[in-house]
């Protein structure tokens, strides 16, 4: 039995998808994004730039951050480094912050 293209690629379903795309992520970032991509109300997780950041984080956080067109921009944060998520959803920021934080491993 040949499988289709929705079985492989997300679509066609009720769950999100995470865009992997770079090389490098934030460690525990992507185990995070996955389980937050099985909310019905996330279409889409594309993780972004990384960059240093002043100051030092313990662990790694998640946050909201601005929204964007189509959701929102959120910020993970894990030492000196940070890097940008942008989440296509419906949610509200106050939904969304919530889901970020149930979804913490």
């Amino acid at each position: 039995m040949a499988a289709n293209f929705d079985q492989f690629s997300g679509f066609g379903s009720d769950l999100g998808r995470v865009v992997i795309t770079h090389s490098t992520y934030l460690e525990g970032l992507i185990p995070w994004l996955k389980a937050l991509s099985n909310e019905a109300s996330i279409q889409t997780i594309t993780p972004a730039v990384i960059s240093r950041v002043r100051g030092r984080s313990n662990g790694l956080q998640l946050r909201v951050s601005v929204p964007i067109r189509g959701g929102f921009k959120l910020m993970a944060r894990r030492g000196t480094s940070a890097q940008e998520v942008f989440v296509v959803t419906t949610m509200d920021r106050d939904g969304l912050q919530k889901l970020v934080n149930l979804h913490r491993p």
